[in-house]
Order: structure tokens, then sequence, then C-alpha cells
């Protein structure tokens, strides 16, 4: 039986190895999301400069006027919708995807679709 330290050793070696190739720009930032079991996280990155320029959770304030559950997979299309509201009234229209050695699957795929419904293009 897989304890939860190892599968969360082996999310952290894929994600070291996306890692390696992918990097956000000014021009082009991460879209970097962490997903725990009850709440969802973006982020918009610039690695060249370490900033955070745009983040989305389900704990935001934003979040918290709607009526859903926070760990589903509804929850991580309003995140990804929020996400991408914040990113481009920031002026930033194109990403660089990081699922964050995640699967591309439920919560995760739910973002990144409706962050692209919601206008970014990764």
């Amino acid at each position: 039986m897989i304890n939860k330290e190892s599968k969360n050793l082996a999310r952290l070696k894929r994600h070291g190895r996306a890692r390696k190739n992918l990097s956000g720009s000014s021009v082009r930032p991460r879209l970097n999301v962490f997903r725990s079991l009850q709440n969802i996280y973006a982020q918009v990155i610039d690695d060249t400069t370490g900033n955070t320029l745009v983040s989305a959770s389900t704990l935001d304030a934003e979040f918290k006027g709607m009526s859903i559950s926070s760990g589903n997979i509804e929850a991580a299309k309003a995140v990804g919708q929020l996400v991408a509201k914040k990113a481009l009234d920031k002026g930033i229209k194109a990403v660089v995807f990081d699922r964050g050695g995640y699967i591309y699957h439920g919560r995760v795929k739910a973002l990144a679709e409706a962050a692209r419904e919601a206008g970014l293009e990764f």
C-alpha cells in the first residue's frame, strides 16, 4: 500500500522534472496549480523576478459568495475563471501552464479549461 508521503514525493519529483524545462517570463508568465484535499490554488508567476503577479484560490473573498463546495471540479472551474479574469485585468494574455506534478485530469484539467475559456492562452 502506498502512503501519502510517498505519493507526494513522487508528485514533487514529477514537478521538479517539469520545472527544469518550464519557466515563466514577464512576456509569458507561469500559471502554477496546487491542489489540496479541500482547496485548489492557482498563481501566475514571473520566474525572472520571482514575483507572483496574480493569484486565486477557493479561499478568496470572491469565491466565498458562491455556493460551491471548495474541493470539487465546479470549484476548480470557478478558480480557473477567476485567475483568468484577474490576469486579463493585469494585461496578461498568454501563460505557460504548470500542472505542479499532478496528472492532467479532474480538478487540474477543469481549472485549465476554464482559464482557457475565460481568455487565457496556453
